[in-house]
């Protein structure tokens, strides 16, 4: 049984900071990619950002130059770091993990940007 915590949402003014973490405990053997996703109400889930076991990253085109994830192999944490902050970044925020052969979800995290 693996648990994904989430922490780190919020309201925040366009223009802002947030920092996103989602922390796996469990019965972890080897976590492979690790990501961040968002749903818009009245949109699909869509990918935000993710990252390889080796740090290989990409990003969607939306947030690229603005948010940064990393993770801390030790820790079986991710991390998003949101910069620069648009009303169009408002939604709910799932971490997403890959233990091999499974898929993973966090609870989802509120991040609400006021214009």
């Amino acid at each position: 049984q693996v648990q994904l915590v989430e922490s780190g949402g919020g309201l925040v003014q366009a223009g802002g900071s947030l920092r996103l973490s989602c922390a796996a405990s469990g019965s972890i053997f080897s976590i492979s990619a690790m990501g961040w996703y968002r749903q818009a109400p009245g949109k699909q889930r869509e990918l935000v950002a993710a990252i390889t076991s080796g740090g290989n990253t990409n990003y969607a085109d939306s947030v690229e130059g603005r948010f940064t994830i990393s993770r801390d192999n030790a820790k079986n944490t991710v991390y998003l770091q949101m910069n620069s902050l648009k009303p169009e970044d408002t939604a709910v925020y799932y971490c997403r993990v890959i233990i091999a052969p499974r898929i993973y979800w966090g609870q989802g995290t509120q991040v609400t940007v006021s214009s």
